[in-house]
């Protein structure tokens, strides 16, 4: 099964107990941190789900090392990781076409440091916050007028995104809305430091998101949390910014502390940190991994 839903997993947890069903499940977050995050009533519910879940198993396919670690504590006998997969690179050639194709389409000048994110904005209430939102924030403090955000995506957080944007709607701060999956790489291009905001707590420090694989082919330097995969990954193009949340005042101000004093020269050091790929997120090596994974369970 992939994914954690409370229905599927159920079926699962009653076909292990009545017919010794064997399963494999799947998943990209801590399901009770998770839970609790939205229904703070429900966590410790979807904990007990959670670890039972993971108990009866015959194995575990985690999109991140850390939650294969957490589905081996809770007593399944095997696990793997299984990122996501990378988008193809552009060519050098058509990435600086696109830059420029962007740009002009934005009225975005050659010269203006652009940050950037994308991703599904979708509002929460409870923290009031969606992705961009600490760009977006972090950008009404800084004066400079040769920095701007570009957003990509839509959601239930995007009329909160361009009241927070005012006078610079447009301007400095451009919400693009969702585009085509084969334009994705175009904006990237168009950017030049990417945001991946992770709360450092039992839902983001779980996480990689596909953004972080998104990024690495996009040749982005990223700004993020002081999470697990802002150390595993470093070789120095990542930035890693104080803070519990991506919401709070803390992450806020040192991000809008970055925008006031980056330069295209800090800018060129970190682009030539930046790794060629990322191999936990090669298509073709994690087929093979979980392939044979699969195989061993079946060989038991």
């Amino acid at each position: 099964m992939e994914g954690t839903g409370w229905a599927g997993g159920l079926a699962l947890i009653y076909s292990r107990l009545r017919g010794r069903c064997r399963y494999v499940v799947s998943s990209g977050d801590a399901v009770g941190p998770w839970v609790g995050s939205v229904r703070p009533g429900l966590g410790w519910l979807f904990t007990i789900y959670e670890k039972w879940l993971c108990r009866l198993a015959a194995g575990f396919i985690g999109w991140t090392p850390y939650l294969v670690g957490r589905a081996l504590t809770f007593g399944c006998p095997r696990g793997a990781t299984a990122a996501g997969f990378a988008l193809h690179p552009k060519t050098s050639e058509a990435a600086a076409e696109a830059r420029q194709r962007i740009r002009r389409q934005l009225g975005i000048a050659d010269a203006t440091i652009v940050f950037g994110i994308l991703g599904s904005l979708a509002w929460n209430s409870r923290v009031q916050f969606c992705y961009g939102w600490e760009l977006a924030s972090a950008l009404r403090s800084v004066d400079r007028q040769d920095i701007a955000v570009i957003i990509v995506g839509g959601g239930t957080g995007s009329d909160h995104l361009r009241s927070l944007a005012a006078a610079d709607l447009g301007k400095r701060l451009h919400l693009v809305g969702n585009v085509e999956n084969r334009f994705v790489l175009d904006y990237m291009a168009a950017m030049d430091v990417a945001s991946l905001p992770q709360s450092v707590d039992g839902v983001g420090s779980f996480r990689y998101t596909t953004k972080i694989s998104e990024y690495v082919a996009a040749r982005l330097p990223t700004v993020t949390g002081q999470i697990p995969l802002a150390y595993d990954f470093d070789s120095g193009w990542l930035w890693r910014l104080p803070g519990p949340t991506p919401w709070h005042p803390t992450y806020i101000d040192a991000m809008a502390d970055l925008m006031r004093r980056i330069t295209w020269d800090e800018l060129r050091a970190k682009a030539a940190q930046m790794p060629e790929t990322l191999p936990e997120f090669d298509r073709p090596a994690q087929v093979r991994r979980i392939t044979g994974f699969i195989q061993d369970i079946l060989d038991s």
